[in-house]
């Protein structure tokens, strides 16, 4: 009913007489989805923009142990290098 009264197709006394609703509380249902209407795409907004924040932050984390991994082998690797070509052992 309020989408309706949204969409400007009939007026508020046809809605109410359809409905059996008196044109007051259509009207008042009316005004409260247009003020509410901001806050609910906001909110979605919002959680979308906190489920981005949170993926990037684990995605940063998971950069940062495939660099401390990296690092690792290539120390190893180095290690592994300098035995083979008759350098000191362990």
């Amino acid at each position: 009913m309020v989408l309706e009264s949204l969409k400007n197709e009939k007026t508020i006394a046809e809605l109410a007489s359809d409905y059996g609703v008196h044109p007051n509380q259509i009207t008042q249902w009316r005004k409260q989805t247009l003020e509410d209407l901001p806050a609910l795409f906001s909110s979605k907004q919002a959680k979308k923009d906190r489920a981005h924040e949170e993926e990037r932050e684990e995605l940063l984390k998971q950069i940062g142990q495939l660099k401390v991994e990296l690092e690792w082998v290539k120390k190893k690797s180095g290690i592994l290098h300098s035995r083979r070509r008759g350098g000191p052992s362990t």
